[in-house]
């Protein structure tokens, strides 16, 4: 049985990889077996920025081989280690099934002894789950660099969700802070597993490989790179590898080095290019039409605001005509709400108390809109500026700790916008 100094360790030391989030996953369950993954997602309860916070989040180990200069559990950093075994981990998330703590697990490691040691335990973790255990229930597994295609792809058909993190947004910046990792480490893999993932579509096979995708993780402001550089990269991931989510997470200087910043990101900047992944993902955006390649994102205002801004000569529409892809980009006015506008229209002409049962944001929508050829916004661009300017919000959200009742807020808030 893991003590709990080392459940405390490897739990700790597994806060800051912040990709993991259910979305449901679609895998068969044994019959008899223990915990559900299927349609919906394992987990009822998020928090605001998507995050799920009944996994049992935890590393194998903390002992690293590799030096990234970013990492709070690298090689040359004077940390508490430990280590657990598969069979420990077993019974962990079992047990804390059963108390009902948890309903999935994120299982993580640092690479100790080489990244195929390392993965081939990971494998037998999750094999026994699924085999010894029968546990149905959600597993996120994070990939090792370097490890063996094979055991990558024996991983893949056991959990519900992988990810290999990018970390860092430039080939550049990789060699820079993490010289032991590369651009094709980090692709590859996820080539392989889109591809797997594509070779069952296109045959109607049973989806055995990653029912609930992968994701992957850039770290904000450790390195130069813009925002419209990030979402670039963010873009070509969504559309060549099929990822179901890339996560931010913002620089917290918790390592001293030279090579890196002396002050955080902030949650604002993470905030804004969360709303800005939205919009690529719900919208329809282009991330041209959101930030230029060598720019940052608005501080002042959320990604589409700062489009409708720039585009005042397409504004105002008119609610009851417009086509469902300009509905879209109206400040105010999110996905779910555009469709059940253009559902709507086709039985009457909506006016803006419509809109308001619809729940609308009308403070932001008004300046953008017209409802039966009648405007209600702001007289001039100035005006509208104001309005949206004070009607900006900034909401962080905080990641549970297991051990502490002070939680720290790691990220910030994504949803429609």
């Amino acid at each position: 049985m893991i003590d709990e100094e080392r459940l405390e360790i490897l739990t700790e030391s597994a806060k800051y990889d912040v990709s993991c989030s259910s979305s449901g996953s679609r895998r068969h369950n044994q019959a008899g077996g223990l915990g559900n993954g299927s349609v919906g997602g394992i987990c009822q309860s998020f928090t605001p920025d998507g995050r799920c916070i009944s996994l049992l989040k935890i590393l194998m180990s903390n002992e690293c081989v590799y030096d990234c200069e970013y990492c709070p559990n690298r090689k040359s950093a004077d940390v508490r280690r430990a280590r657990i075994t598969p069979d420990e981990i077993c019974s962990l998330t079992i047990n804390f099934y059963k108390r009902n703590y948890i309903e999935g697990l994120f299982l993580s490691s640092a690479v100790f002894e080489t990244p195929n040691k390392t993965m081939e335990l990971l494998c037998e973790t999750v094999l026994k789950l699924r085999k010894v255990y029968n546990f149905n229930g959600y597993i996120h597994l994070k990939g090792i660099p370097h490890a063996d295609e094979a055991l990558i792809m024996k991983a893949a058909k056991l959990v519900d969700r992988m990810s290999y993190n990018i970390e860092l947004p430039s080939e550049k910046s990789l060699k820079l802070l993490a010289p032991q990792k590369t651009k094709q480490s980090l692709l590859l893999p996820m080539k392989s597993l889109k591809d797997a993932i594509d070779y069952e579509k296109f045959n109607k096979l049973r989806r055995n490989t990653l029912p609930a995708g992968q994701t992957t993780q850039m770290i904000v402001g450790a390195s130069p790179e813009s925002d419209g550089q990030i979402l670039k990269l963010t873009e070509a991931l969504y559309r060549n590898m099929n990822m179901k989510r890339v996560y931010y997470s913002s620089y917290i200087p918790v390592v001293q080095s030279s090579k890196l910043p002396s002050v955080g990101a902030g949650l604002l900047r993470e905030h804004r290019l969360y709303q800005a992944d939205w919009l690529i993902r719900f919208y329809g955006f282009d991330v041209n039409e959101i930030c230029e390649e060598n720019e940052n994102l608005s501080q002042e205002y959320d990604p589409k605001c700062a489009w409708a801004l720039r585009n005042m000569h397409l504004f105002p529409v008119e609610i009851n005509t417009a086509p469902l892809e300009t509905l879209l980009r109206v400040p105010g006015i999110g996905a779910k709400s555009a469709y059940k506008i253009v559902e709507a229209r086709k039985f009457a002409k909506l006016d803006f108390d419509n809109l308001a049962k619809m729940r609308i944001v009308l403070k932001r929508a008004k300046h953008f809109i017209t409802c039966k050829g009648k405007f209600y916004g702001a007289d001039s661009f100035a005006q509208v500026k104001t309005s949206l300017l004070l009607d900006g919000r900034s909401e962080v959200s905080e990641q549970l700790s297991m051990f502490s009742n002070e939680a720290t807020a790691l990220s910030a808030l994504t949803g429609e916008i």
